[in-house]
């Protein structure tokens, strides 16, 4: 495990960022230049060496509820890759996801056992349905269709 000093300095290797201390010693590192709302990239790394990188929509990471991967044991080598692809990640202009006529405004889903769900546009929100009963509702249809993959659905032509 990296000492604190040690990710201190590889996060201090990153021009981009901007260090903000806050309470109990730990330090966030901001991206000013973030194309979204989020700037922490680096989030309460403590002098115990915990710490939190924001990895939303990053493949490869499990991340918590705010979309941080705890870096307590990464190497140097994978935390320097990890704040890497957050800052590629907030520099990117975000996906406009927009409908027209044209677009496929309901979707029928299966899994193996034979159950449907269907992914229905409704205001500007992917409701997903099991019959007539609300099963989750997704600001994106790429966040619907992940559900829908994990819980073991494919797309019906």
């Amino acid at each position: 495990m990296l000492t604190f000093d040690e990710k201190l300095a590889i996060a201090k290797s990153f021009p981009e960022l901007e260090e903000k201390k806050v309470s109990l010693g730990r330090v966030n590192f901001q991206y000013p230049e973030s194309k979204t709302d989020k700037k922490n990239v680096i989030y309460h790394l403590h002098p115990n060496g915990n710490g939190f990188v924001y990895a939303e929509g990053i493949s490869g990471y499990q991340v918590d509820q705010k979309g941080m991967v705890n870096i307590r044991d990464f190497s140097e080598e994978d935390l320097h890759t990890l704040i890497q692809k957050s800052i590629d990640k907030l520099s990117a202009e975000p996906k406009q996801e927009s409908m027209n006529d044209s677009d496929v405004m309901e979707e029928i889903w299966r899994n193996e056992e034979g159950h449907t769900l269907t992914v229905i546009v409704e205001e500007d929100m992917w409701n997903v349905y099991a019959g007539i009963y609300l099963d989750g509702t997704f600001p994106s249809y790429n966040e619907a269709k992940s559900y829908l993959m994990e819980e073991g659905f494919t797309k019906q032509n």
